[in-house]
């Protein structure tokens, strides 16, 4: 026999793993699992848990996606607000206001602190529901806040209740009669309505109904001993204006998603069969539409609570967007930043909404192959 060297099979990383572990079993003692194994086993979990429940999966991306998201604004909010040029306790001072004197201030406000401890003190006590105390007024942020808050969603309410429906109803008749002339006169009010910004829109209800005709209430001006009636009477105008604005857009988008629905084969075979114009709209087509509908009602929502504050400051209407406007104009960061960040929830918000319900009203979503 050659004495030669031994050869056998050379003994990688993972079967070593393996020799261990069987070992292990043998003499009794559970084997330690690898570091890889772990990372494995939660990859294997989570590619499980989509294929098992994928609606459950896309939507807590999504809800996942729109904290990140949220966290990520914040962050701009404070560092676009700390870039501004200029300090509060100049502006609150005067410019006559000694150096000691506008030291003293910045201390007593906190401003002397490095940013990033503020920014983490803020963004903890917003995720509490404490914005602080405003800097101008020296009352809290948040409870201030909880009164505009409430006039701007009342605002928008009234506003959604009135355009959502008119808008689908609109997309509906204009597909009805599409190419002719209900269509044509749909077409051009939209298209009109859309070219005019909303100040413009404001000024001009408030003078044909406020002014020359005098029907209706301007300023508009709410406050907590008002009765139901009076509230809708003075909102009036502010609500007709945001109808005025979003109202085309969700039509013109109603239109052409249903319009888009209308080419397909099952519509041709609902015609064959005799059923009627509006009934197949309304039955076969307009369900199928409702994905981007949904979208593109829920941007208009979101825009009835963020973009108010033009609609507001024109009818000096008490709400966000005007309690907004005024921190601004005396730089009270407290409440811009509360604002800010305020706008941008709802936004982040609705748009997530608007996602999973067109998840959820998606077949081939809820019935993956």
């Amino acid at each position: 026999m050659g004495s030669g060297p031994i050869t056998g099979p050379v003994l990688t990383e993972g079967t070593a793993r393996d020799l261990g572990a069987q070992s292990a079993d043998l003499a009794g003692v559970p084997a330690k699992p690898h570091p890889t194994d772990s990372a494995e086993i939660g990859g294997t979990s989570w590619r499980r848990f989509v294929f098992r429940r994928p609606l459950a999966a896309l939507i807590l991306k999504r809800l996942g996606l729109s904290i990140g998201l949220l966290f990520a604004v914040s962050l701009m909010i404070f560092g676009g607000v700390e870039a501004l040029p200029g300090d509060f306790a100049t502006t609150y001072l005067g410019q006559s206001a000694t150096p000691q004197a506008v030291e003293n201030i910045r201390k007593d406000l906190g401003l002397d602190r490095p940013w990033s401890e503020r920014y983490l003190s803020w963004l903890g006590g917003a995720v509490k529901g404490d914005f602080g105390t405003s800097w101008a007024s020296k009352q809290s942020v948040s409870e201030q806040i909880a009164k505009r808050l409430g006039n701007s969603l009342f605002l928008a309410f009234f506003a959604a209740l009135i355009s959502v429906p008119l808008a689908v109803g609109l997309g509906m008749l204009a597909v009805q009669f599409r190419n002719r002339m209900p269509d044509k006169i749909i077409n051009v009010i939209s298209l009109a309505a859309i070219s005019l910004p909303e100040f413009f829109i404001g000024y001009l209800l408030i003078m044909v109904f406020a002014v020359e005709l005098g029907v209706a209430t301007f300023p508009a001006t709410v406050y907590d001993t008002m009765t139901l009636a009076e509230r809708l009477s003075a909102i009036a105008l502010p609500v007709a204006t945001l109808v005025l604005v979003v109202l085309a857009h969700m039509m013109r988008m109603t239109r052409a998603a249903i319009l888009n629905v209308m080419s397909s084969a099952y519509i041709e075979t609902a015609e064959l069969k005799g059923l009627g114009t509006f009934r197949i709209i309304a039955r076969h087509a307009a369900p199928n539409a409702v994905a981007p509908v949904i979208n593109v009602i829920a941007l208009n929502l979101a825009y009835l609570v963020v973009g108010v504050v033009v609609v507001e400051v024109v009818f000096v209407y008490p709400g966000m967007g005007q309690y907004m406007v005024d921190a601004v104009t005396v730089r009270d960061m407290p409440v811009v930043q509360a604002c800010g960040l305020i706008f941008a929830a709802f936004y982040i918000f609705l748009n997530m909404a608007a996602d999973i319900l067109a998840i959820l009203a998606n077949p081939r979503l809820r019935h993956p192959r």
